[in-house]
């Protein structure tokens, strides 16, 4: 397959000559007519219907106990953690090939993570990598997963639905209560994928989900945490909101909170982006079909969704035949006004994280030096 070709493939199914970004919002419903309402009603900070509708929609569509808005998707992870139980000084597993958000919400809770390989199968948090990691360096005590060398807590693993594919869930479920390790979903990218028919975020005791501007569905800013149950959602709520006990006019608070609301008028679009989530999905798996068939006969893997998953195809992916084609796909495609992207550098490569334990990491190595993202916006095909 030429390059140039690959350029003209993507510039047909888009249909222009201008700039092709890698995921661009869509805004093909209610959004104007939902926002404007919130503008005239004053409600446009945390106080509002659409803030509570959205929280609605949102376990509606996952089978979540209860789901609960935050102002970005961090803001979501940091407040999973810490209903986690995760405390300053533990551990916590996660993969080193993943956005920074996840490694940068176990920092702002005094966390360090220790890296683990991913799958060839999800891109995602390996099972058998994490498994083995611990039999090497963890014992179980009456306190739970203790890291040998520094006898500090291992309390939690965040494994990330890369692109939108999930994870291997019930071998990951397997490990954690092998180690008594609470799992925590991050399902940024994942809005619209399910495993095994159960939607990401909903398996582990919390998820996470990101709602920015370049995700499947968009408030601008905003995140959603999904909670397991009733009780554990009421104080997510709780925590999330300032620790404010209720009263018609007294201030109290019985905790130190977090200010992590989301204002009405990004509820507002994410109520009119939910009513057409379903179309956009279908969009982009028809889009996803389309690059398959285009990669099926050349020296380029398209990345499928995992056999026994169902994708929401977030950003479509290819690996490369060598690191050098990678880098001559970039800059040329770049060049010609088709935006791609290489996947995030390796959180240990970063200077905050390079010094956290970590496992071997050859699948992720592999797969940062020859994976590009290609523009995934949904589009009617």
């Amino acid at each position: 397959m030429s390059q140039s070709l690959l350029v003209k493939f993507v510039r047909d199914i888009y249909q222009t000559n201008e700039f092709i970004p890698l995921h661009a919002p869509t805004f093909a419903g209610n959004e104007q007519e939902y926002v404007l309402e919130t503008i005239q009603s004053t409600f446009v900070s945390s106080v509002g219907k659409f803030v509570d509708q959205f929280e609605e929609k949102i376990e509606s569509y996952t089978g979540t106990a209860k789901a609960v808005a935050t102002v970005n998707g961090t803001a979501a992870l940091h407040a999973a953690l810490y209903m986690a139980g995760v405390k300053s000084g533990d551990f916590v597993i996660t993969q080193a090939l993943t956005f920074v958000a996840t490694c940068n919400a176990l920092h702002h809770m005094g966390a360090e993570p220790i890296f683990v390989d991913v799958s060839p199968v999800s891109l995602g948090l390996c099972p058998k990598a994490m498994d083995d990691f611990l039999e090497q360096h963890a014992q179980l005590t009456d306190f739970g997963c203790v890291h040998k060398a520094t006898k500090r807590p291992i309390r939690a693993v965040v494994p990330m639905h890369t692109f939108g594919h999930p994870v291997e869930l019930d071998e990951l479920i397997a490990v954690c209560l092998k180690w008594n390790i609470v799992l925590v979903e991050d399902a940024a990218e994942s809005l619209g994928s399910f495993y095994k028919g159960k939607h990401t975020g909903t398996l582990g005791d919390f998820g996470a989900v990101s709602f920015n501007g370049n995700k499947v569905i968009t408030t601008g800013g905003g995140g959603m945490v999904l909670c397991k149950s009733l009780t554990s959602g009421a104080r997510t709520k709780h925590v999330t909101t300032t620790a404010k006990v209720p009263h018609p006019y007294e201030f109290y608070h019985d905790e130190a909170g977090f200010n992590y609301r989301m204002p009405n008028l990004n509820a507002a679009l994410g109520c009119a982006q939910m009513e057409v989530l379903e179309d956009y999905l279908v969009q982009k798996r028809a889009l996803a079909n389309h690059y398959s068939e285009f990669f099926a006969k050349g020296d380029y893997q398209f990345v499928l969704e995992p056999e026994y998953a169902q994708s929401n195809y977030w950003l479509n992916a290819i690996i490369c035949p060598s690191a050098q084609i990678r880098d001559e796909l970039l800059k040329m495609t770049n060049s010609a006004g088709v935006m791609t992207r290489p996947i995030w550098q390796l959180m240990h490569r970063l200077p905050m994280f390079c010094d956290a334990p970590r496992g071997d990491l050859k699948q992720s190595e592999f797969i940062e030096a020859h994976l590009v993202n290609l523009p995934s916006s949904p589009i009617s095909l």
